[in-house]
This record gives structure tokens, C-alpha cells and sequence, in this order.
């Protein structure tokens, strides 16, 4: 969301992102034809911050050549939903830091802000739509930016995991359809509903990839409260965008994903799907991606490194 000025750089971003296992890093490069090539990917032991093993990783995978990126954790940042400013665009990001001051709970200048369109329906004038507003404290990102310069990695954007989740939604979207995609990992849920190469909704659950693991009624009630989340989402979808029709739902990678997925399955209207990761990309260089278990502790870092510039608003 937030990038940096531009250098000269291989093609392709490197992207880090810092999870329960460790470090997530990998590298994706797009291609003009065919599925984007992911060249490396890995997960590295380490504590929750340190520098030292990201210095060590930027040394190995010659960090300073490519353009860098990383993630902001869910509790780093807030997604607001708001509704788009009669403002020309290069007064978008200031109407926007106006409309947002009182859902803050912080002052707005001290908040890194970045927007984030949702397109109307386009054969269908409409007088005000909706925009993601991101917003982020300016110690955060600074404590961020500070921690990867003492790595000597030079970042080129910093980024959230809705945008990574929706790099790869993007991937699998059939034309002129909307794709739901629900993920889960140690800090929750995520649902993303995208259509056109957008991101339309984005929901969080809280419930963890964790609690999914467990057995027995407690469970079965996980199952319950998705559904619900997924039926309630999938409505709110349909009122505000009745000009998507949905082609399916994925779940990405997860240990004992078919389950859910049957459950899902079995009360959705739309017919719901486990993802691999090998239809969206080309894992020849790092045949262990096959694997779903490394699919689901690597999806967040591969979908940060299939960022695309987004468009100035």
C-alpha cells in the first residue's frame, strides 16, 4: 500500500514477511505468458523481530538488487470502509484523512494513510461508491522502515495481507466472475471477494488455522460460526454488488482443509473449492511448494510478492 521511491531493480519482487514459524521470504516474478514463476521460497526460524536473520537473508538472496517489500500484521493497522470523497485525485488522500479523523483512535497526523478504490458497476452511472481507507500509525511504519535499513534491506513498498491475499485471487478469477477466497493462519481468518483484478470485500474471522486443528464438538462449532460469516458476507455481497456474480469459493491450503470445505460446501450456494497453489503459480524452481503444507505456511508471502503497482488515485 505505502511504496517507496523507485531504483532500477531485477524483475520481480522479494518479498519477507515475518509469521509464527519464522520469516517468510520469496521471490515472484511474472511472466508475459503462462503462470507467475516463484524462483525461491522459504520459511526461516526466527524470533518476532530480528534483524540479524534478516541481514543474513539479504546477504544470501542479494536483497539490495531487487525491489522489497514486506507486510504489516492485522493488529498494525486499520481497513475502513468509507464512502468515496467528491474530490478530484490529487486531493483524494486528503479528503480521505478528513473523513477518517473521528474513526481513529489516535490523532490523523500522526496516521500513514493510503486509499484504496472499490470501482462502481461500470455500465451503470452511480453518484458516490465506496473506498478502503488504510490506515497506519507513522511510528509503525517508521519502526518497520528502521528495522529493514539496520538489515541493509532496502524496502520499496510496505503492504498488507488483504492486497497479498487478493495478488492471488486475481490469479484465479474466471472471466467476468467473482472469486471468493478464505484463508486462515495463527492470527485468524481472512475472506476476500475480488472481481475484475479488484478487491471488492475483505472480512477478518477470528478464528485461527490453530482452533481448525482441534477436534471434537468445539470444532464443529468453528465450522458453524463460518458459515454463518461466509452466508452474512456473501449477502452483504450481493446488496452492494449486485453486479457480481460469484463463480465459487477457495479455501486456501490448510491441514484437514477437507472438512471444512464439505461442510462449506454443504450450505453455500456457491459451489466451494481447496486451492493449490500450483494453478496459480509455476513452482519448477522449488518443487517442495507441491506440497500442500508448505503451500499453506508460504500463501501470505507469495501473494506479497505478486504486488503490482496500484494505480494513483
Amino acid at each position: 500500500m505505502w511504496p517507496f521511491p523507485k531504483q532500477k531493480k531485477k524483475l520481480g519482487w522479494l518479498a519477507f514477511n515475518y509469521q509464527p514459524e519464522g520469516i517468510g521470504v520469496a521471490h515472484v516474478r511474472r511472466v508475459a505468458s503462462g503462470k507467475p514463476l516463484v524462483s525461491f521460497c522459504t520459511v526461516v526460524e526466527a524470533g518476532a523481530v530480528d534483524a540479524h536473520v534478516l541481514e543474513r537473508l539479504a546477504k544470501d538472496l542479494h536483497a539490495t538488487q531487487h525491489c522489497c517489500t514486506t507486510l504489516l500484521k492485522p493488529s498494525e493497522y486499520q481497513m475502513l470502509l468509507v464512502e468515496a470523497p467528491n474530490a478530484p485525485p490529487d486531493e483524494m488522500k486528503a479528503a480521505i484523512r478528513w473523513r477518517i479523523k473521528d474513526m481513529l483512535d489516535y490523532h490523523v497526523d500522526d496516521a500513514t494513510v493510503d486509499v484504496l478504490d472499490i470501482p462502481p458497476e461500470k455500465i451503470v452511472p452511480v453518484k458516490n461508491h465506496s473506498m478502503y481507507a488504510i490506515a497506519a500509525r507513522n511510528h509503525v511504519i517508521e519502526q518497520r522502515q528502521a528495522l529493514f535499513e539496520a538489515a541493509k534491506i532496502p524496502l520499496s513498498a510496505i503492504d498488507i495481507p488483504e492486497m497479498a491475499q487478493r495478488n492471488i485471487s486475481v490469479l484465479l478469477e474466471p472471466e467476468q466472475r467473482g472469486l471468493a477466497l478464505l484463508s486462515f493462519d495463527d492470527g485468524g481468518g481472512l475472506l476476500t471477494i475480488t472481481f475484475g483484478g479488484e478487491l471488492y470485500l475483505a472480512r477478518r474471522l477470528d478464528i485461527t488455522s490453530r482452533q481448525l486443528a482441534e477436534s471434537g464438538e468445539q470444532k464443529a462449532s468453528y465450522f458453524e460460526r463460518i458459515t454463518l460469516e461466509m452466508q452474512r458476507s456473501f449477502d452483504y455481497s450481493d446488496r452492494q454488488f449486485p453486479y457480481i456474480t460469484l463463480a465459487k469459493m477457495m479455501i486456501a491450503p490448510l491441514p484437514g482443509v477437507e472438512g471444512l470445505r464439505e461442510y462449506l460446501a454443504s450450505n453455500l450456494y456457491v459451489p466451494v473449492e481447496v486451492l493449490d497453489l500450483a494453478d496459480a503459480f509455476d513452482f519448477s524452481a522449488v518443487p517442495a511448494l507441491a506440497q500442500p503444507e508448505r503451500q499453506a505456511q508460504c500463501f501470505t508471502v507469495l501473494g506479497a510478492a505478486l504486488r503490482l503497482e496500484e494505480k494513483a488515485l
